[in-house]
């Protein structure tokens, strides 16, 4: 088992900035490539960001790149995205999640993630 909690959502300005952060518990943390998905009202969940275990391979989005950053502590077992220069269409939910199994599929596939956390809200305002 695994269990993620987001933190530090909230409402910004648009060119704003917000640092999230997923605190995972349970299973060894370290050995698991973690993903940051969003999911905006009426639309379905999406990729925005993925690291691999040790930190050394990310992949992002298209509509975030050069603005949003992952990156993780394994010896605090935490997994964080600065995002910055945000847009309103960045307003959604945002959701960490955690890849235990293998898998064939894209890394920007939902299904490649085994378990998620509860989502915290993004508002960017314009």
């Amino acid at each position: 088992q695994v269990q993620l909690v987001e933190s530090g959502g909230g409402l910004v300005q648009a060119g704003g900035s917000l640092r999230l952060s997923c605190a995972a518990s349970g299973r060894t943390f370290s050995s698991n490539a973690m993903g940051w998905f969003r999911q905006a009202p009426g639309k379905e969940r999406e990729f925005v960001a993925r690291i691999s275990w040790n930190g050394g391979t990310t992949y992002y989005a298209d509509f975030v790149k050069g603005r949003f950053t992952i990156s993780r502590d394994n010896a605090k077992n935490t997994v964080t995205l600065q995002m910055n220069s945000l847009k309103p269409e960045d307003t959604a939910v945002y959701y960490c999640a955690a890849q235990i199994a293998p898998y064939t599929g894209g890394y920007y596939d939902t299904r490649r993630y085994n378990y998620w956390g509860q989502g915290t809200q993004v508002t960017v305002s314009s």
